[in-house]
């Protein structure tokens, strides 16, 4: 590898402590160091090894081959190999095992290769901001990345037009396939397509397609592809995709009848198995893939984490995509079906010599129902063959052994056909419908393979890999070269190993190939015999050719990469790939379209789109005639291999290749594993070492001046530093370097031999310690004086304190002892006053309790006696109660008893009497006299009984008195004599209580004592119990003050909470808003794009569109159309004049075809809705005839005016355009004459005739409306008058009627009808001529109504046009409140409803007559606007022509004098055809710089809103209409035209803005009025509603802000990296790290050096710009809070993408960067605006650069600095890290397995990079302005002449 170092660099660089490499069997290579240092001559190295252990080392005495030097820490982990200043492969093994294991990086360079080693896991390192941050970027600028390959062929091919290829190699598993896909990723996201049809789409759609039928799992890889492939990848002239193309290699066809152990077949089979459940694929009858032969050989057909049926689906998808249909689909289906179910046919033995299929076998009969063949000839024929001799054909029967080969063989064949098909289909799909004029190909082909066992598989694979590294080597040769050639430095040949004798070995002739595929031409040819003619054509001839010493079936060939023994079994067979041609036949009559278009001719098959000469997917012999179908198969596949791999290297060589090796890191998949042998073993073989010992051999370490200069500027001297660096260099080199051959000078860059930066980087190392020491010692006496002194001072300071505190402690004891004295003398009289002032309350307690015991006795005693003379009187009370109630009663029952005694009697008396009566009546008749005697006798004996018994009752009620008293006084006799007894009773007991009281008393006077007892230790313990309440107390207070101090923490904390809960709360309604105004932002944004795109395709197809001219407009378009449409005469004017313009260009005719198309659709469509409308409006107009037809009848008479009315109003119509033709005749008769000057007669008419009818319009316009109204009016009152007096015919047959009885009942029948008939005639003409006669007076009234109509249109067309239309409504308005008054007063509902029907039908008409008199108004005022020009015209060259002696004698015409305004009301006045020139001369031809300069901020946009307020003055909407969307359509036009100016957009952006605020501040709404004058209230529209208009404007200046993002992001793009990350803001700090890093010579050279100051001043210029066009300060801080954004996340972007920039001198670096940019904030007044906060990510990646990075506290600190750093970007920046030193260390893995643990529960976006497109949602805050429209003065070089000032 490495030189063998000379005696000097051995003596000074093999010293002790220097580290070698030494070979090891398990890790190949391990690090030791020097124990002593090497001096000449020595044989043994003593090494200490990194585990402590020392060995000694044995040179090789004949060779005294020093060990492999190892690299500074410093340079371990570098980007590119080459980088190293020691190239060998220990170093690279090592290098590439730090990068993969420790950093996570998986891409390294090595020279012009890119390195990429399988991580087995899926890291987010290929996203589309990826794409995005590589897009545009050198080769070296970024960390080693495919994309940066896939960038690199991009430019190349862009820029030198030459065809690029990508050449992926590497073994199965190392992840060559999934490193194309990305590479073709990038290509279809960077360049986009060039038509509609989406070609990246189905690029990227192959891969699924061909992963599925050429992709299998294998032992090393779950994806292992089994085929080699070349996509080329069209471009058109503007390098956007147009197509593309495959070539395939190599198909592993063995796979399809065979897998080994945990392998699988294709994964095709298993998705069809996975999907057998779908109803579509039913017809398949499969099963699951354990019931195949063909798929369950491996005893593993599921891969972990692959979903093989939502696989299938993404197949099936990919298929549609590629536009095969799904007819297609299912014949494909159909054959890999059939292939499995063909595995299953079993066959058996009939004899030794034959075989047979069992008859009706189901997996064969599917096989053929699948196939559409016959079960006969398929079954024959798989165990039969066709044997041909010169004259006879024999079909001759197959062992079982056979038969099964030929079943096999079949299916592969099958198979391959089908694999061909798709392929070709693929590629007829991608194939380029323009021409192409470059491409990129990406090879994704199989490496240098060996296994124990090789076959012919092997073999091809190992000859394409030779041919590949030879032509590798020729191109790192050729790029070596160029290098010296182009720096002028001295060229010699370099000695590097050439493998043409072993291609030669291969394929030249009587090589390897030639003699397999004579002996394949043999008819008894075999293995072995070819073999034998290998041992004796090569094994003495060739020394790459060997033989097995144990073996005569083998061979050996020395590779570029190892040796190979190849065993010769299988060879001919697989190199025939022989297949019964019978099947064939039988398989080609099978009624399966697809199956016979798999096995037809080749051209028949050959897609269109693929070109003739680069088809060599499958080499296949010419089938033009029919003779040579049995030919087709004795073409040997190692002759289509050779031809193919030799049509893929002239390929190869016409174009530029980009080399990507795929490095397998381990054989068991496990995620970051790292084997050193398995790693080793495969850069020996992909090439990488070659490259490494090509540069090693020459000049590999390149630096520029400018970077050795400041890397090794602490090695020269202030004498050594000149003004010319290259001149500065060679001075220190030669000084420091005394060989001249170890370095050259080129033209910009010094080339140093192997080893030599290491020992300039010893020497500045050796420098710096030397330094350090210095500083270090200088630094240490200065801290040990420092610290003395602080000593020093600290003694005193103590010395102090402790006198002083001596001094105070004495002064304290005095003071304590007085006071001590005090409080004794104080506490002794507090105890002894204590003491008497207890016994004195105990003596009154006492004497109080006694006292109050007697008081309660004697209370006791005399409430006894009184509760006892209450229940006295209430029970005494109680019985003579009681008593009563007996009594009374008893005297109620006798009066009872006594009165119905009596009643009974009188009762019999009665009845007795009433006996004899009757008998007496009965008897004497006529005694009825005597009987009413009788009667009134009775009467008058019952009315002296009831004056008795009234007496009676008077008696009683008296005796009933009497009998009270004398019971009352009873009573009162019983209660005096028991009071008596109660008083005799009293004495007695008064006796007793006295005897008691005396026993009481002696025993109170024994309790006495005891209480007294009691008192006292009743004392003692209330006492004791006090002071425990005190002690408790005092706890409660404790208690007490720790809970309210508690309480009050809490409501603390709560309240921080609740705080904290609702700044969570508004922070994330705030965030919500923003994300809703982003969302509404890019809304508009995407709205902005289509509008664009709208915009070219109509360009596109402009060459339908014609002549700009008059148009002609749909009558039925609405005047009143939607003002956001913004659809004007300027701008149909300018779109036409474009569109001519474009008509010459043309355009691109794939295009304008796909347009046109898509135009004729859209018409389609148009014309469906149109015939729709029709349909609805043909049956509302249906509608309303039926309403209409039901009413005609009773219209008569009455509207015959109305005609006569229309009639008048068509002949004048017809009157005025007579009168129009007319003018026309006179003007063109007259067009050049004289005789039409002012004053002429010609002119007088023309004058007369304008004014009539201009007077005349208006008169006809208003009374057509005056008319309309009294048509409807008269149609109303109609229609409640009509009645249903339809006459009923009733006609009978008589001829029909048979006989006479009928007749006679239809005779009488009709009689009654008649006379019912009669009756209601007679009723009808009664109403009738009721109904009559108020007809008349309704006429009569109409008619009055009619003449007072007719009064007032005289009077009305008196007026002037505005006050006539004026009166005209104000009559109408009141004339429809009449009615509506009459008819709510009215009492039938349905005549009301009938009525308001007929109202709104009347605003229809009124509406639609309205829209058509406006366009008819609108067409005649164009026509008198021409005409007024041409008179104009006329009037001025008559002015002209005119002398002066002449002017005299004419007569003066009247001028209209305006009268002169007192005060100027804010407002510009313009014509209607001055709106053209106010619009180009105000925004399209404006200047931004003069006007920002010289005149007022926002002045255009004041004066056109003074022009807006004219035409609301003048309630002119067309006019606000038009100008309104003239300036939203111009400022659209500037932008597009000069939208790349920062300039002109920030211009733009500030007008618009103050036009917006301008209309809020004049909307006359109160929000908008607070700040307002008085003069400016005055001032706000009066007549118009702009709101609408507001929010377009708003959206129009959110347009405008995102393209002012857009420009600025542009020009700032360039300088950031350079200013931020590059450029040493601060000298000496960062240096240049000895990496070598060397552009590639393809690269783009720089544009140019920007610096921090570039950035500062272009910020500073943004700035000044914006604030001298007047933007709103609130605006400019969200410029500069986006300009900021951006800064920061391109710089922390790149910083995350480039390993030499994550060092701490590059984090302090940034950081003084950022401090510079708060400073330019701070000098402008913006650090409240946002801008700081969107740099923290930026600075918390610095400071993550110089934080340490050691311990679990470090990692803590970390964690709570880095929060608005993803863990992704964390860890990647950790990662990274860089030592610039070897002062400084790496971060340990463990320390970044920490900082992930501590992370892991952080919830965040798994995204690496910041998203550099993203624009904060922007806002446009109210700002009035306090500029009065009045004082603004319009300049004269904004050539505004024609506005005047109202």
């Amino acid at each position: 590898m490495a030189a063998i170092p000379t005696i000097m660099a051995a003596s000074e660089l093999y010293t002790k402590y220097a580290r070698v490499w030494i070979p090891d069997a398990e890790e190949v290579w391990k690090s030791a160091e020097l124990v002593k240092d090497y001096k000449q001559g020595d044989g043994v190295l003593r090494l200490q090894l990194e585990d402590g252990g020392e060995i000694e080392h044995k040179l090789d005495p004949q060779t005294k081959n020093l060990p492999h030097l190892r690299n500074p820490d410093i340079l371990v982990g570098e980007n590119d190999l080459t980088a190293l200043s020691y190239l060998h492969e220990p170093a690279i093994l090592h290098n590439l095992k730090v990068r993969f294991i420790d950093s996570k990086l998986i891409y390294t360079y090595c020279g012009i290769v890119l390195v990429a080693i399988n991580p087995y896991e899926s890291l987010p390192i290929y996203g589309s901001d990826i794409i995005n941050a590589y897009s545009g970027q050198n080769m070296g600028d970024m960390d080693p990345h495919i994309f940066a390959v896939g960038e690199e062929a991009y430019k190349q091919m862009a820029r030198d037009e030459r065809n690029q290829s990508i050449i992926v190699s590497g073994e199965s598993g190392a992840g060559k396939t999934v490193s194309a896909k990305y590479a073709m990723r990038y290509f279809a996201t960077v360049s986009g397509s060039a038509s509609e049809n989406n070609v990246e789409e189905k690029v990227l759609a192959s891969n699924p397609i061909m992963e599925s039928i050429g992709n299998a799992k294998t032992t090393r890889n779950d994806n292992s592809s089994r085929f080699g492939k070349y996509i080329e990848i069209g471009f058109d002239r503007r390098f956007h995709i147009i197509g593309a193309n495959m070539r395939t290699y190599l198909l592993e066809k063995s796979r399809v009848v065979f897998q080994a152990d945990e392998e699988r077949n294709y994964h095709i089979f298993y998705q069809l198995c996975a999907s057998s459940h779908l109803p579509e694929l039913k017809i398949l009858k499969l099963r699951s893939a354990d019931d195949f032969h063909y798929t369950n050989q491996g005893q593993n057909p599921v891969i972990t984490g692959v979903d093989d049926a939502k696989e299938m689906s993404s197949t099936r998808h990919a298929f549609t995509l590629l536009g095969i249909n799904e007819s297609y689909q299912m014949g494909i289906f159909q054959i890999l079906a059939a292939i499995l179910h063909l595995g299953n046919v079993e066959v058996k033995d009939r004899d030794s010599d034959s075989s047979m299929i069992p008859p009706n076998n189901g997996h064969l009969t599917v096989f053929c129902e699948l196939m559409g063949v016959t079960y006969q000839d398929m079954s024959h024929w798989l165990c039969h063959k066709k044997l041909k001799t010169a004259t006879e054909t024999y079909i001759k029967t197959i062992p079982k052994l056979q038969a099964i080969n030929s079943r096999d063989a079949l299916a592969k064949l099958i198979y391959a056909k089908l694999f061909n098909w798709i392929v070709d289909h693929v590629n007829h799909s991608l194939h380029a419908t323009v021409k192409q004029h470059s491409f990129i190909g990406v090879l994704d082909i199989y490496g240098f393979e060996t296994f124990e066992i090789n076959s012919f598989e092997q073999f091809c694979i190992n000859y394409a890999n030779e041919k590949l590294q030879q032509q590798f080597n020729m191109h790192v040769f050729k790029l070596e070269q160029e290098e010296y050639l182009k720096e002028q430095i001295p060229w010699t040949l370099i000695d590097f190993y050439d493998n043409q004798p072993c291609i030669n070995l291969i394929e030249s002739k009587m090589g390897i190939l030639d003699l397999l595929d004579e002996e394949c031409k043999m008819p008894k040819g075999s293995d072995d015999s070819w073999a034998q003619k290998l041992y004796n054509t090569h094994l003495k001839t060739c020394a790459l050719f060997e033989k097995p010493r144990m073996s005569n079936r083998a061979f050996i060939i020395q590779h570029f990469a190892d040796k190979v023994e190849y065993q010769c079994d299988g060879f001919l067979e697989k190199n025939k790939d022989t297949v019964n041609e019978d099947q064939i036949h039988v398989l080609k009559a099978s009624k399966l379209d697809l199956l016979v278009e798999l096995f037809q001719d080749e051209k028949a098959t050959t897609p269109t789109g693929a070109p003739a000469g680069k088809r060599v997917l499958s080499v296949k012999p010419d089938k033009g005639r029919p003779n040579q179908a049995s030919k087709e198969h004795k073409k040997t596949v190692g002759l289509q291999f050779r031809n193919s791999l030799n049509l893929l290297m002239e390929t190869l060589n016409a174009t530029t290749p980009h080399y990507v090796r795929c490095i397998k890191p381990n054989d068991f998949k496990h995620a970051f594993t790292f084997d050193p042998k398995r790693a080793v073993q495969q850069l020996r073989a992909c090439g990488v070492l070659e490259t490494i010992r090509i540069s090693a051999a020459g000049f590999p370490s390149r630096w520029t001046y400018q970077e050795f200069f400041s890397r090794y500027r602490v090695l020269m001297k202030q004498k050594d530093v000149l003004p010319d660096r290259k001149l500065t260099c060679k001075n220190v080199l030669e000084q420091l370097v005394q060989d001249q051959d170890k370095y050259q000078f080129g033209k910009t860059k010094i080339f140093f031999r192997a080893g030599q930066v290491a020992f300039l980087e010893k020497l500045r190392a050796d420098k710096l310690r030397v330094a350090c020491i210095r500083i270090q010692k200088t630094i240490r006496c200065w801290l040990a004086r420092k610290k003395y002194l602080r000593m020093k001072k600290a003694s005193i300071t103590i010395q102090r304190y402790v006198r002083g505190h001596q001094a105070r402690r004495l002064a304290k004891f005095m003071r304590r002892t007085r006071s001590a004295i005090i409080i004794q003398k104080y506490q002794r009289m507090y105890a002894e006053r204590t003491r008497f002032k207890r016994k004195k309350a105990a003596a009154l307690a006492m004497q109080c309790i006694l006292r109050a015991y007697m008081a309660r006795q004697h209370y006791k005693r005399l409430l006894r006696e009184n509760k006892a003379v209450l229940i006295q009187k209430m029970v005494r009370g109680w019985l003579a109660r009681q008593w009563y109630k007996r009594s009374l009663e008893a005297l109620v029952y006798l009066q009872c008893c006594v009165r119905r005694m009596r009643a009974r009697r009188e009762l019999k008396k009665l009845k007795i009497e009433a006996r004899s009566v009757e008998h007496f009546k009965k008897l004497n008749v006529g005694m009825e006299n005597k009987i009413m005697q009788l009667q009134r006798r009775v009467d008058e004996q019952n009315k002296d009984n009831r004056a008795v018994n009234e007496r009676l009752a008077g008696l009683e009620n008296s005796h009933a008195i009497e009998s009270e008293k004398m019971r009352k006084e009873v009573t009162r006799l019983r209660t005096a004599e028991e009071d008596a007894k109660t008083n005799a009773n009293k004495v007695t007991s008064l006796l007793e209580e006295l005897a008691r009281l005396r026993l009481e008393l002696k025993t109170t006077q024994s309790e006495k004592k005891v209480i007294e007892d009691w008192a006292e230790t009743y004392r003692d313990e209330m006492e004791k119990m006090v002071s425990e309440l005190k002690e408790q107390n005092g706890l409660l207070k404790n208690e007490k003050d720790d809970l309210n101090r508690m309480i009050k923490e809490q409501s603390q904390e709560m309240t921080e909470k609740m705080q904290r809960a609702l700044q969570e709360e508004t922070h994330q309604l705030e965030t919500d808003l923003n994300e809703e105004r982003s969302r509404y932002q890019n809304l508009l944004t995407e709205h902005l794009r289509l509008e664009e795109r709208h915009d070219d395709l109509k360009e596109s197809l402009s060459v339908n569109v014609p002549k700009p001219g008059h148009r002609r407009t749909d009558s039925t378009h609405s005047s009143n159309e939607s003002e956001s449409t913004y659809i004007s005469e300027f701008a149909e004017s300018e779109e036409g004049s474009r569109g001519g313009e474009d008509m010459t260009r043309g355009g691109d005719m794939s295009t304008f075809l796909k347009m046109q198309k898509r135009v004729t659709e859209l018409e389609g469509e148009k014309h469906g809705l149109q015939n729709e409308l029709d349909r609805r409006e043909e049956q509302f107009q249906r509608a309303r005839a039926r309403d209409d037809e039901e009413h005609k009848k009773a219209r008569g008479a009455e509207l015959e005016y109305e005609s006569l009315k229309r009639q008048e109003l068509d002949s004048e119509n017809k009157k005025l355009k007579h009168d129009l033709n007319e003018m026309r005749q006179l003007l063109g008769g007259n067009a050049g004459a004289n005789t039409s000057a002012p004053g002429s007669p010609a002119y007088k008419v023309l004058l007369d005739q304008l004014n009539s009818s201009s007077e005349e319009l208006e008169v006809r316009k208003e009374e057509v409306l005056i008319l309309r109204s009294q048509l409807v009016s008269q149609k109303e009152a109609m229609q409640h008058k009509e009645t249903m007096t339809e006459p009923m015919a009733y006609a009978v047959d008589i001829h029909k009627m048979k006989d006479a009885g009928e007749i006679t009942q239809a005779y009488m029948g009709l009689k009654d009808t008649n006379r019912l008939l009669e009756s209601q005639l007679q009723t009808q003409r009664h109403s009738h001529d009721n109904e009559v006669e108020a007809l008349r007076g309704e006429l009569h009234g109409m008619k009055e109504e009619n003449n007072r109509q007719q009064q007032l249109l005289a009077q009305n067309l008196q007026l002037p046009p505005e006050a006539r239309i004026e009166a005209s409504l104000q009559h109408e308005i009141t004339r429809l409140t009449n009615e509506n008054l009459e008819m709510q007063n009215t009492d039938d509902p349905a005549k009301f409803r009938e009525y308001r029907i007929n109202v709104i039908r009347r605003m229809i008409d009124l509406m639609e007559q309205l829209e058509k008199q406006d366009k008819t108004v609108r067409k005649l005022k164009k026509q008198l606007k021409v005409f007024a020009k041409k008179i104009g015209e006329l009037e001025g060259g008559q002015v002209e022509s005119v002398s002066p002696g002449q002017t005299v004698d004419e007569p003066i015409r009247p001028v209209n004098i305006p009268r002169r305004e007192k005060d100027f009301q804010g407002m510009l006045e313009y014509k209607k055809e001055d709106e053209l020139k106010l619009v180009k001369n105000l925004i399209l031809e404006l200047k931004p710089r003069g006007v920002a300069v010289n005149l007022i901020p926002g002045l255009p946009a004041y004066i056109l809103f003074m022009c807006l307020r004219h035409a609301d003055y003048v309630n002119d909407d067309q006019r606000v209409r038009s100008l309104l969307t003239c300036t939203i359509n111009s400022i659209k036009k500037i932008l597009k035209k000069r939208g790349d100016d920062f300039e002109t957009v920030s211009f733009w952006l500030s007008n618009t803005c103050r036009f917006l605020h301008c209309l809020k501040q004049y909307s006359g709404d109160d929000q908008f009025m607070k700040h307002n004058s008085t003069k400016q209230n005055d001032h706000c529209l009066s007549n118009f509603d702009l709101a609408e208009y507001r929010q377009v404007l708003s959206d129009l200046a959110i347009q405008i802000y995102q393209q002012l993002i857009k420009c600025m992001e542009n020009i700032l793009q360039p300088m950031i990296v350079s200013g931020m990350l590059e450029h040493e803001t601060i000298q000496g700090v960062s240096g240049v790290k000895p990496t070598g890093l060397r552009k590639r010579t393809s690269s783009i050279a720089d544009e140019g050096t920007y610096t921090l100051e570039s950035i500062l001043r272009q910020l500073s210029a943004f700035h000044s710009i914006m604030c001298q066009h007047g933007t709103d300060p609130e605006l400019i801080k969200q410029v500069v809070k986006q300009q900021f954004y951006i800064i920061g996340a391109v710089t922390l972007n790149n910083l995350l993408l480039r390993k030499d920039m994550c060092s701490w001198s590059k984090g302090m670096q940034i950081r003084y960067n950022v401090s510079q940019l708060e400073e330019w904030l701070r000098e402008k007044n913006l650090m409240n605006c946002g801008a700081k906060e969107t740099l923290e990510p930026l600075i918390q990646a610095a400071q993550l650069l110089q934080v340490k990075k050691k311990t679990d506290e470090d990692a803590e600190a970390i964690c709570s600095m880095c929060k608005a750093l993803s863990t992704a970007q964390i860890v990647k920046v950790l990662n990274l890290y860089t030592p610039l030193n070897e002062f400084e260390e790496r971060v340990s893995v463990t320390f970044i397995r920490t900082i992930q643990t501590r992370l892991r529960d952080r919830m965040e976006s798994p995204q690496l990079l910041m998203d550099t497109k993203m624009i904060y949602p922007v806002t446009f805050p109210f700002n009035p302005s306090s500029l009065a429209l009045e004082t603004i003065q319009i300049p004269t070089s904004l050539n505004l002449n024609f506005l005047t000032r109202v």
